[in-house]
């Protein structure tokens, strides 16, 4: 099994079912807890149902915007049903969250493929302590599980212990690691990344960066430059610009989202520390503000943690008690 065939969608295992409904379990009592006091008393869904819920959403998370839509499509669900019991309301809830997640690019990787590319080139964005280095080490873990020959670029030179972090998970998964001193040219660790693994037959590379420059102008600047170098050594590269955010501070996630977008061509996003959080929420209200597709969540402490998204199993795990 190689690198296409890992990101093919696959059922779920149940253990990966068990991961997810144990991680999602802050955000899901907090969730249901709310919409039980919604329909608390009540037999139909009626305007005052529709606000309370827009509410509970709002509160979990969602963003007032997607908010906003979900709400506006399960009034629509009720106006075309004409009577709507509160006891269809998760189930109508449940519907439309994952029809919208539908149309924002959540493809649940049932077809995807990333093509041809050797190396394929990931390169992983992010701000200081929103576990990016340890969903690098994680994801590194799980190609190599399936395989591929995988190199880690420790680019993030700004940092102290950021060369160090990536070296242990290196060593912890049994990856290379290419690094330089602190305070090196951060896109000189890129290119001799990339070269290595060229030299080497790597079937991927994976490259961290800074979490942190003094305003986004420098981040801006940075981050082109570590593209530019990149894309001198393998054309098209890097293939993929992950940004790494901490589901659980909340709303603060889709403001670094915001700056990141911006900032740079960010075409996948993952989101850490689920299994910590009530906020787990934000995770639809990123996908739908921004259009890009949320690959991967962490859901617990192990390597093994890091799953693929799949928006029906996460939906459902929400929603079943």
């Amino acid at each position: 099994m190689g690198l296409f065939d890992f990101f093919k969608k696959k059922e779920s295992t149940p253990q990966q079912q068990e991961a997810l409904d144990t991680g999602l379990e802050k955000t899901k009592d907090n969730f249901l807890s709310k919409i039980t006091k919604v329909i608390a008393g009540k037999s139909t869904v009626d305007d005052d149902v529709l606000d309370d819920l827009e509410e509970v959403l709002v509160t979990s998370d969602v963003g007032v915007t997607t908010t906003l839509k979900i709400v506006e499509r399960v009034q629509a669900r009720v106006a075309r049903d004409k009577y709507v019991s509160t006891s269809e309301l998760n189930t109508i809830l449940r519907d439309e969250i994952q029809n919208l997640l539908a149309e924002n690019n959540s493809n649940d990787f049932q077809t995807f493929e990333y093509g041809n590319q050797k190396p394929y080139v990931i390169m992983v964005v992010g701000v200081n302590g929103v576990g990016k280095t340890t969903t690098i080490g994680k994801l590194a873990h799980q190609l190599k599980q399936t395989g591929n020959k995988v190199v880690l670029g420790a680019a993030d030179t700004f940092r102290a212990a950021a060369v160090d972090q990536i070296q242990l998970w290196g060593d912890r998964v049994g990856v290379r690691v290419v690094a330089q001193p602190m305070g090196s040219d951060p896109a000189s660790v890129a290119f001799d990344t990339l070269r290595s693994a060229v030299a080497n037959g790597d079937d991927v590379a994976i490259i961290d960066t800074a979490g942190r420059l003094h305003n986004k102008v420098g981040l801006m600047n940075e981050l082109t430059k570590i593209k530019n170098v990149m894309e001198k050594v393998i054309p098209g590269a890097p293939h993929e610009i992950l940004l790494v955010l901490d589901a659980s501070t909340g709303q603060n996630a889709i403001e670094q989202c915001k700056q990141f977008t911006e900032a740079t061509n960010v075409n996948a996003l993952a989101l850490t520390k689920l299994d910590g959080t009530a906020k787990g929420g934000v995770v639809i209200g990123i996908s739908d503000q921004f259009k890009i597709p949320v690959k991967y969540i962490g859901v617990g402490e192990s390597m093994n943690d890091l799953q693929l998204f799949d928006r029906k199993a996460f939906v459902n795990s929400l929603f079943n008690k």
